[in-house]
């Protein structure tokens, strides 16, 4: 399984991937899912893959010769693109690409063809862009409304990321963000690890030298899984508890509620049903 999370900002982009695959319990393996494609001064590109292993890696390696027609003829390739929306159109095709030579083959072996991927970066003149890339080659770009994209395990991660992020977020504000989503990422789903790759990128700059690698020795890390649980638990504690009706509580739990009828209730046999 996996977990990855792409944040687009005002400020800039943050990426954070797992690195776990498994095909079971005692079948678990170690694999970058993060690849940075950069040219300093003219372009940067991050990939965060999820899905089948074989797929994913295949798309990859097509991905850095793939080339689409262009325009005015000239064939498109993610170094030459003059726009984030042309790169992922490369990517798209390579997805396809491998789609056509191994889907036929993966369904014959009763597997299917799984790829889903965030890709984004900025191109020199032009804004930072981010999108989701479906396994049809297909994708979606980030907004203003939907800021971050996560692919894999992403309902653990998710409530923290909807609560605290929006585009005025500050980049370094984010990443911690994005690390607390991947710790109840964590603490929920085993087959989900580290280490972890983390990456932020800060607008206009077209190169970063922000990239860090988390493992279990990790003192930030470390301190964010201590505090953000003993914090929870400290803000649970603090609300109160539920009470009836009828009691002294500032907050009374209204229920059975006068706006509606009473639930039915199943009695021992020989009684009647209320």
């Amino acid at each position: 399984m996996t977990y990855c999370v792409g944040i687009r900002l005002n400020a800039g982009l943050v990426f954070l991937s797992d690195s776990r695959t498994n095909a079971g319990l005692d079948a678990i393996s170690t694999f970058r899912k993060m690849i940075v494609y950069e040219r300093p001064g003219d372009r940067f590109m991050v990939l965060l893959s999820a899905g089948n292993l074989s797929i994913s890696q295949s798309v990859r390696e097509i991905l850095q010769v793939e080339r689409i027609p262009g325009p005015d003829g000239e064939p498109l390739t993610i170094w030459n693109v003059r726009s984030m929306f042309d790169a992922v159109r490369v990517l798209g095709s390579a997805v396809r690409r491998v789609y056509d030579h191994d889907a036929a083959a993966l369904q014959n072996a009763g597997v299917d063809f799984n790829c889903n991927m965030i890709f984004g970066g900025q191109i020199r003149g032009e804004a930072m862009r981010l999108f989701h890339v479906y396994s049809a080659g297909n994708f979606i770009e980030a907004t203003r409304e939907t800021c971050f994209f996560q692919i894999g395990e992403s309902k653990y991660g998710k409530p923290i990321l909807d609560r605290v992020l929006t585009p005025t977020t500050p980049l370094e504000e984010a990443a911690k963000c994005a690390l607390v989503s991947m710790d109840s990422t964590l603490k929920s789903n085993l087959s989900v690890g580290l280490p972890l790759d983390l990456l932020v990128y800060e607008e206009g700059r077209l190169q970063t030298d922000k990239i860090a690698v988390i493992d279990h020795e990790n003192p930030y890390f470390r301190m964010i899984r201590g505090t953000w649980g003993q914090r929870l638990r400290e803000v649970f504690e603090g609300i109160d508890d539920p009470h009836w009706v009828g009691s002294n509580a500032t907050h009374p739990l209204m229920w059975p509620s006068e706006r509606y009828e009473p639930m039915a209730k199943i009695r021992h046999p020989g009684e009647k049903i209320v």
